[in-house]
């Protein structure tokens, strides 16, 4: 059973861990464009700032600190990471006790979380190939998806109930707190971690040779050298992209325009996630009975086909269904082809380079979230959400195109290492 397959009490401190700053972060889903609304008044354009430029800027700040990061113990990066979002985060609770919150704060606080993400997940990333067996990775890689997508599911119907009885900052308190949690838990995980490649790490110190005058593009670089990655990166920023770009157009539509209650609009999202944890479960079963190469192809194609379908919503009950239905089947494929992406990646990587080819591909998927949310922003203001919606959708179908055809065997040792030196 792939649930309860031991992966060593080490890992268990690393998903506990995980789990804990990813609960609090469903909590506070959501909670920076409430808190600009209920307690700073923003208007329409303010909000749509926050969602995109604070993320925006992060990726940009997090382009320097890749190389920082790959060149230290993971470990005590990761731990950096969650303190840095613990003390930027609390700022908020402090800040609106004694009235100095302002729209400038949220911003930059938006800005430095998501760069200590991109960072903390290269690291986290670069850690688990380390802390794991080759052959466990995938159901690693499985279990961090399922809770991710529980704690989707749960946190932003809690955290609702939580701002309206207890304010505005109430999530953010809990989700800044999470993050200390989880400096804890990494804390507890004993044992060794190896050191980073002496060559490497004194040129990075030094200015001096190949690596420090490479190193903040050496993760798109192996990204772009290596067929598969390149177009597993292509696609998956345009997916990711599209459905992130659906999401305020689908606000208006249904909250506005169609007159769905809030909490019907929660609903519609929230249960749908439940559907990430059938997914992710079906992750290792599907690789070892298909194969990698056709969960991309096939579930890279099925989780591309039901964007389509948030264009034909109505109002009333029916309305309500169909949101959850298409939802429901895109976090299905999207949970089961995740985990498998997440592994390619880290077998295709080698291990000098994971924190930059990480770093590389999260900058450039929150570069393609903002740009497409925006893009899709002035469409609707010149058309119509529904419009907007319909191409976000047909775009969708174009994306497996993308997709690669052939899977691309790992390399090892020698000859890993040469094709990267």
């Amino acid at each position: 059973m792939v649930g309860r397959r031991p992966l060593g009490r080490q890992f268990g401190w690393l998903w506990a861990a995980y789990a804990v700053s990813a609960y609090g972060s469903g909590l506070g889903f959501g909670a920076f464009p409430l808190i600009a609304v209920l307690a700073l008044h923003a208007g329409p354009a303010e909000v749509s700032a926050l969602s995109a430029v604070g993320p925006a800027v992060g990726a940009l700040i997090a382009v320097p600190l890749a190389p920082w990061v790959e060149f230290r113990r993971k470990r005590p990066v990761m731990i950096a990471m969650d303190l840095t979002r613990f003390a930027v985060m609390a700022t908020i609770p402090v800040a609106y006790a004694f009235g100095w919150l302002s729209f400038v704060q949220l911003l930059v606080v938006s800005a430095l979380v998501a760069a200590a993400k991109i960072a903390f997940n290269a690291a986290g990333g670069a850690y688990l190939k380390a802390l794991v067996q080759p052959d466990d990775l995938l159901v690693a890689n499985a279990r961090f998806e399922s809770t991710n997508w529980s704690s989707i599911a749960v946190g932003p119907p809690l955290g609702g109930a939580a701002i309206a009885l207890f304010g505005p900052v109430t999530t953010v308190v809990a989700d800044a707190l999470s993050y200390l949690l989880s400096a804890l838990g990494i804390t507890a995980i004993r044992g060794g971690e190896e050191a980073p490649r002496k060559r490497e790490e004194a040129s990075q110190a030094t200015g001096k040779g190949p690596v420090r005058a490479g190193a903040l593009l050496d993760g798109w670089r192996h990204i772009m050298g290596h067929p598969g990655l390149r177009a597993l990166y292509l696609n998956n920023m345009l997916v990711g992209g599209l459905i992130m770009a659906t999401e305020p157009l689908l606000a208006v539509l249904l909250l506005r325009q169609l007159g769905f209650p809030p909490w019907q609009y929660g609903l519609a999202f929230a249960a749908p996630c439940l559907g990430g944890l059938i997914g992710s479960r079906l992750a290792h079963r599907v690789v070892a009975r298909y194969g990698r190469s056709a969960v991309f192809r096939t579930v890279g194609t099925l989780r591309a086909i039901w964007l389509i379908g948030l264009a034909l919503v109505r109002p009333g009950v029916v309305g309500l269904v169909t949101v959850m239905a298409v939802e429901l089947a895109i976090i299905i494929n999207m949970s089961l082809y995740t985990p498998v992406l997440a592994t390619y990646r880290l077998e295709h990587t080698p291990n000098h380079l994971v924190a930059r080819t990480l770093s590389a591909w999260s900058i450039g998927q929150q570069a393609a979230i903002a740009i497409l949310t925006a893009l899709a922003g002035l469409l609707a203001d010149a058309t119509s959400p529904r419009t907007a919606l319909t191409v976000a959708g047909l775009l969708m179908l174009t994306t497996p195109l993308l997709l690669p055809r052939h899977d691309h065997a790992p390399q090892h040792g020698a000859e890993l290492a040469r094709s990267h030196s």
